[in-house]
């Protein structure tokens, strides 16, 4: 019998646990200075923010904020969820997120964070569990700004380096789940956190496998390894089987991404706005969806998502026209003797964009631009590339909510160390747009400004807005509770249980 107890607790064991993977190795897994792909979504699990979005994706309620309410215009009140404890079991207060604002606000935090406080005068702690947040003017954002993690004041508040603390690789937070192994290369394992506020995640374990190679993680989930990932385009027409398709249940969405390459304006050869038209104009958008995506997407006509309230659709995707191309690139002072050359620089941890970096080389090359390709493994694109802005080009994508804020990407003051505006765009234009529309409240007043503003930056073409993927989700049918949204599938997944 005493062996049959434990047999049946191995079995539970093994079955309650979600495996995942990664591409590359989490950088930091603070989720103040968590920008890669890695560490924030993994620092997503051990981490809670004040507030978040229903199922819905418009509506803000509470995570660690229980409620909040506006006192004024300027004044939002938020009252804590009581009984809240950090991993090691330590109370969570009002303390925590004082530290959390007084640490974004430090200039010793690189954060792409930073730049969405500067608009509190102060936060003022009224008791433990409550605070009150004071604007120095209406702010669009007010609420959403605090959907970014809160870290422990107990434990960081003698941290005199943060971007070098331990804390990066040995997190503590509110989460659902509890960091119990970081192997580098290999796998980090994360365990439900039995005190969760909410309740004991269901599935006890997740642990995500960090594979670089785009067919080694497919083989794993092919097998049956990994429990929850997407497809590409490819591996979804003409790589799967019916025992696949026994096994695993796929579900495509609509990203709430795009794809770009982005040119450093930081360079002369960029700085000449005929050029950069004319690289537009070479680009065939559509034959990077048919080739690249098997048509599972649509091409992208600028810096907010169709379904956002900021999408412009009166601003159309230029169509290919290589005469008026070369026609601009020799206005310019180029041609078949003296042609525009440029690298590309992208990471192979996205399976598609190094093919994509080989047509855009092609369909350039119609118009006499030569093109080099950089293709390099994701932390030394980040480290060595995309962090000190030491590229011509950029093949990347970006993530966006349905309420973008443009300030981070394309304000002239985001064009800092540790900032969103990597290929350092200005413009004065943009700027006073950007700058009106933070500082409304009205609704149709800041959709009415954000769509002014996509127009601008897409005639400026800081960017070659290509592709909007579709992403190709695909589970294990032994995964009960996945609830589609808007959002994606992950909603509720502490209510997740697999059988």
């Amino acid at each position: 019998m005493k062996f049959l107890v434990l047999l049946l607790q191995s079995v539970w064991l093994i079955a309650s646990t979600l495996h995942l993977s990664a591409s590359s190795n989490p950088a930091r897994l603070n989720p103040l200075i968590a920008t890669d792909s890695a560490s924030s979504s993994i620092a997503g699990f051990l981490f809670n923010s004040l507030v978040k979005y229903d199922e819905s994706g418009q509506k803000i309620i509470g995570d660690l904020a229980e409620s909040y309410r506006f006192i004024t215009p300027t004044v939002i009140e938020f009252k804590l969820h009581r009984g809240v404890k950090w991993h090691d079991g330590k109370p969570f207060t009002a303390q925590d997120v004082l530290f959390t604002y007084n640490l974004i606000k430090s200039p010793t935090t690189i954060t792409p964070y930073a730049s969405d406080f500067r608009v509190i005068k102060y936060v003022k702690i009224i008791d433990d569990y409550t605070l009150r947040v004071t604007y120095e003017k209406p702010y669009f954002k007010a609420l959403e700004i605090w959907m970014m993690g809160i870290v422990p004041y107990h434990i960081l508040k003698n941290e005199k380096d943060i971007m070098g603390s331990s804390f990066n690789t040995a997190p503590v937070g509110t989460g659902p789940y509890i960091l119990k192994k970081l192997e580098f290369s290999k796998q980090i394992v994360l365990e439900s956190n039995s005190h969760y506020f909410e309740h004991r995640p269901k599935i006890q374990k997740i642990v995500f496998h960090v594979i670089a190679d785009p067919m080694t993680r497919f083989l794993m989930l092919k097998s049956g390894q990994i429990d929850v990932d997407t497809l590409e385009p490819m591996q979804f027409e003409r790589q799967l089987d019916n025992s696949f398709h026994k096994r695993f249940v796929t579900l495509e969405l609509p990203s709430h991404s795009y794809t770009y390459l982005g040119f450093n304006l930081r360079l002369k050869k960029f700085q000449d706005p005929k050029i950069r038209e004319a690289l537009s104009l070479a680009i065939d958008r559509e034959a990077l969806i048919d080739v690249l995506f098997l048509k599972h997407g649509n091409v992208c006509t600028g810096p907010f998502l169709p379904g956002s309230k900021g999408f412009n659709g009166e601003v159309k995707a230029p169509k290919r026209d290589l005469v008026r191309a070369k026609a601009l690139l020799k206005a310019a002072g180029y041609d078949k003797t003296h042609p525009l050359e440029f690298e590309i620089a992208t990471s192979n941890s996205n399976a598609i964009r190094p093919y994509a970096a080989e047509i855009l080389q092609r369909q350039l090359l119609d118009i006499g631009v030569k093109v080099t390709l950089r293709v390099m493994e994701w932390q030394a694109f980040l480290n060595t590339v995309v962090a000190p802005r030491k590229f011509d080009a950029v093949l990347l994508g970006w993530s966006l909510s349905l309420s973008p804020d443009p300030y981070a990407l394309w304000h002239s003051e985001s064009d800092v160390p540790g900032g969103f505006n990597l290929v350092g765009y200005r413009s004065d234009v943009t700027d006073k747009l950007i700058e009106q529309m933070e500082n409304s409240t009205d609704t149709e007043s800041v959709a009415s400004l954000q769509r002014q503003i996509f127009a601008r930056i897409t005639a400026d073409n800081p960017y070659l807005f290509l592709v909007i993927p579709n992403q190709i989700n695909v589970y294990n049918r032994s995964i009960k509770g996945i609830k589609p949204t808007l959002n994606g599938i992950w909603e509720d997944y502490i209510d997740w249980e697999k059988h």
